[in-house]
């Protein structure tokens, strides 16, 4: 399959249809007690994340890793990109010859 055959979002009406349905099933009294419970799973999710975030640092910041990953990935393109433009550069040199 491509990506053009899938549908990747959701557009108004079926999101309108959903609601329906849950309502439906549910009833217009339960609703906001669902919502409520969804809120908060939500929100001990990202606590948890963030939780694990910070412990994954503070173990790294003790074990003395660096944990600045663009500067871990942007070195070996420095690197990369010097040596280009040292080679570019006597390039240059002979055609101006």
């Amino acid at each position: 399959m491509t990506f053009a055959t899938i549908p990747l979002f959701v557009s108004g009406v079926e999101i309108g249809f959903i609601l329906f349905i849950v309502l439906m099933v549910f009833g217009a009294d339960k609703i906001p007690d669902i919502a409520r419970g969804l809120g908060k799973g939500m929100r001990q999710i990202k606590d948890a994340t963030n939780e694990i975030k910070s412990e994954i640092t503070k173990s790294a910041e003790k074990q003395g890793i660096d944990m600045d990953i663009t500067k871990q990935i942007s070195e070996p393109f420095e690197d990369l990109k010097n040596d280009i433009s040292k080679a570019a550069g006597s390039i240059k040199r002979n055609i101006e010859k």
